[in-house]
């Protein structure tokens, strides 16, 4: 279990000059203004016969067209309507997220920092960007999906044994999907090609962005794969991804939540990332570092060793 993590959210708020989120106060600090406590679980309550996972960022590395994209797009906000639309001062869940939103509003672009650390989604982005705006947020992805369009096509395994890890999990007997909020045009190229021969084979069930009436954070995805499977929400499905929106769109769907932190965030970060407050309920059932981890997580259950 992540250790409790402590830290006072006005004073932070003070140092970086920024609105400090009024139900962040509200929920996480006590009547005498300390901070309170919060912490992540490490257990999932059921055995997996289905692993549902995410792509980008958690099987595969495509960050490189990702924020080519993105630096398109962002200068276009006004254009597109979409400036007056970022979260108002104050509405982030995070100060990093309000830090976030303040630095696109003033300069049309990301900062330098998040594109060198290379840790964040677009979907991420633009949940922190957007909020609760779905009619924004379907805009963004549509001017991201033209603009990926000229720089899709490179696509590495996020981790060098990704591929027997995965084969490994299905030596388990465990039903496998992957899913994706981008389009189904940019994801078969990429399972296609990766590793030369592909990954295609490997999963039961691939769904996209453009499946569904809906991308995460809601459930549809989800869902869609589980229908596609014959089978019904339950803590019995893990879902793998390496996003808050990941985690939102597990909860929602009603499966297991698994957040991977192939980007290594610290245990602090997690836990700010994750508040489990009234507005930001979502929490993962546990939180693993690389699919060694996933795998071991998956045989306390079955009582089996982890392969070499």
């Amino acid at each position: 279990m992540w250790p409790l993590i402590r830290y006072s959210l006005e004073e932070a708020g003070r140092r970086e000059n920024l609105p400090v989120p009024q139900s962040l106060v509200d929920n996480r600090l006590g009547n005498d203004g300390q901070a309170c406590t919060v912490s992540i679980l490490q257990v999932p309550r059921a055995s997996p016969r289905i692993v549902l996972f995410d792509w980008h960022a958690t099987l595969v590395d495509t960050m490189d067209a990702m924020y080519y994209a993105l630096d398109e797009v962002l200068p276009r906000l006004v254009r597109l309507g979409l400036l007056d639309r970022l979260v108002p001062p104050g509405q982030s869940k995070t100060l990093e997220d309000a830090k976030l939103v303040k630095y696109v509003r003033e300069h049309a672009h990301l900062h330098p920092k998040i594109k060198a650390e290379r840790k964040i989604s677009r979907t991420d982005i633009f949940e922190v960007l957007f909020g609760p705006d779905e009619e924004a947020k379907t805009i963004a992805h549509r001017e991201f999906d033209r603009c990926y369009a000229k720089h899709f096509g490179a696509v590495r395994p996020l981790e060098a044994n990704a591929r027997s890890r995965l084969l490994a999990i299905r030596a388990m007997g465990v039903r496998m999907g992957v899913l994706s909020n981008r389009s189904r045009s940019f994801m078969a190229h990429e399972i296609y090609t990766i590793d030369d021969t592909g990954w295609h084979e490997l999963f039961d069930t691939i769904v996209c962005g453009d499946d569904v009436a809906r991308r995460k954070p809601h459930p549809d995805l989800i869902l869609k794969a589980l229908a596609n499977l014959g089978d019904k929400p339950s803590e019995n499905c893990w879902y793998v991804g390496d996003s808050t929106t990941d985690v939102a769109a597990a909860r929602a769907a009603g499966v297991t939540a698994v957040f991977y932190n192939g980007a290594g965030w610290d245990r602090q970060w997690i836990d700010r990332i994750f508040p489990g407050t009234a507005r930001w309920p979502h929490v993962p059932d546990a939180v693993v570092a690389n699919l060694d981890e996933l795998i071991a997580l998956m045989q306390r259950f079955r009582g089996q060793r982890t392969p070499a």
